[in-house]
Formats: C-alpha cells, structure tokens, sequence
C-alpha cells in the first residue's frame, strides 16, 4: 500500500524526565522538542497531529507554536495510556489508525512516520512498529538499544535490552542484529487492549512494555524503517547530537 491512508498521530510529553529534567521543553533550532517532533508529524501527512502531556508548562509551549495539545491526567503510568485518554476525547472508530509517536523523537522523519501509517492500514496489522539495523557492536552491548528479532511475517517474536538472537555457534554466520524503533502504530481497539492488560512478567522484567502483547499472544508486526532514523534523546549529550543535526 502506497497511498496515505487516513490517521492521527498523538505524542505523549511528560514533564518530568530522570536523566534529562523538562526534555520536552528543551530548545532544538529555535523550537522546543515537543514543538520540534511535531513539525515531523504534520509533514508526515497525518489528519491531526496531538500532544498529549501532564504538564501545563508543555500545554503553553504547545499553544504558542500553534501545536494542538491536550493536558491529560498526571496518573497515567505509560505514554499508551495518555495516548489512549485523547484517543477517548476524540471519539475515533475502533478501527481508526493511531501513531504513538514519542514525544523526545525531533529527528524521525516524516517519511518514517508515514510508511508506518501505510503499514498499519493493511487488513491483517492491528500493532506495527520499526526496526533498523544495527551497525556497530557498542549498540549491540547497550542495554538502552533494545533489540528485536522478527519472523517471516515480519511478526516480533522478543524484544530485549541484551543481545538477541546471541551468537553462540562459531561455525554458524551471525544474523543481523536488529534495533527497536520505539513508535508504535494501534488501530484504536488493539490500543484498548494493550492498556487494558495488567503489565507483565516479561514487561517489569525487561522493563519494555511492548512485551506485554508477546506474553499475551498478541502479535505486533514489525518493519524496516525506509531510511535511517537517528536515536531519540534521553540524555544531555544525545540533545547535543540532535542540536547538531538541525
């Protein structure tokens, strides 16, 4: 599928942050990050592009860039709840295509954004995420990169902050490693579900909640992202490296 299928794309935004305190509020060439990742959104062809935030100091920052955002409630315990609470307000079909798109993601382009869209519109796709290849052996070590591994059917069958698939047999040639995209495609009923679920084992374990559909035999498909997107930002040195890229 080809053609831009009709869907929202709503950006969770918290304000407070471990590793980088106000991220969302942190200047990138002259517009806050949330602002920034919206930009993408909107170009990405989407019919409405949303914040969803807990903060009334993002809400502000949103509302003088011309950014539509919505306050949500300051309980929510993940990005796919809040995400869910303007769904909600929204009144979308339980069929409606629904991008989860983070919101410390400034450098995911558009055309990303989109190809995820034209994937999660294909009949039998209800949860569909991103992958890309990992190039270099420090990624593969890093627990903040979580690795996934697909089926043919470009089905997700883990994901994991350690290196998967491990390569233990010497004599056997190495698969490609692959890195997990966090943006997440729902079609509306496969986001109620997914919220609905307690969290798991696997999920605390890991601490990943995508986990949650594999150990509830949901399926989440996952595709190739159709170019490079660079990594999103969680610390002061990567806001630095997404400052130098605008």
């Amino acid at each position: 599928m080809s053609e831009s299928p009709e869907f929202s794309v709503v950006i969770p935004a918290r304000y407070g942050s471990t590793r980088l305190p106000a991220k969302a509020l942190a200047d990138i060439a002259g517009l806050p990050m949330v602002c920034r990742v919206a930009r993408a959104a909107e170009a990405s062809g989407a019919g409405r592009v949303i914040v969803a935030t807990d903060d009334v100091r993002i809400l502000d920052a949103c509302e003088t860039h011309r950014v539509s955002a919505e306050l949500t409630s300051e309980t929510h315990p993940s990005g796919s709840d809040r995400v869910l609470e303007v769904v909600h307000r929204l009144g979308l079909a339980s069929d409606a295509l629904v991008i989860n798109l983070q919101g410390d993601e400034p450098s995911m382009p558009s055309a990303a954004i989109l190809f995820l869209a034209q994937r999660l519109a294909e009949p039998e796709v209800s949860v569909a995420t991103l992958m890309q290849r990992i190039e270099r052996a420090s990624e593969f070590d890093n627990p903040n990169v979580v690795k996934v591994v697909v089926n043919s059917r470009h089905e997700a069958i883990y994901f994991s902050r350690s290196r998967i698939p491990y390569p233990r047999n010497a004599n056997v040639p190495e698969l490609e490693p692959w890195r997990h995209v966090g943006m997440y495609g729902f079609r509306v009923a496969a986001l109620e579900d997914f919220v609905a679920l307690p969290p798991s084992e696997l999920e605390q374990t890991e601490a990943l909640e995508q986990l949650r559909l594999l150990q509830n035999g949901r399926r989440v498909h996952v595709y190739e992202t159709p170019e490079p997107i660079p990594p999103g930002v969680d610390t002061p040195e990567d806001l630095a490296a997404a400052r130098k890229r605008f």
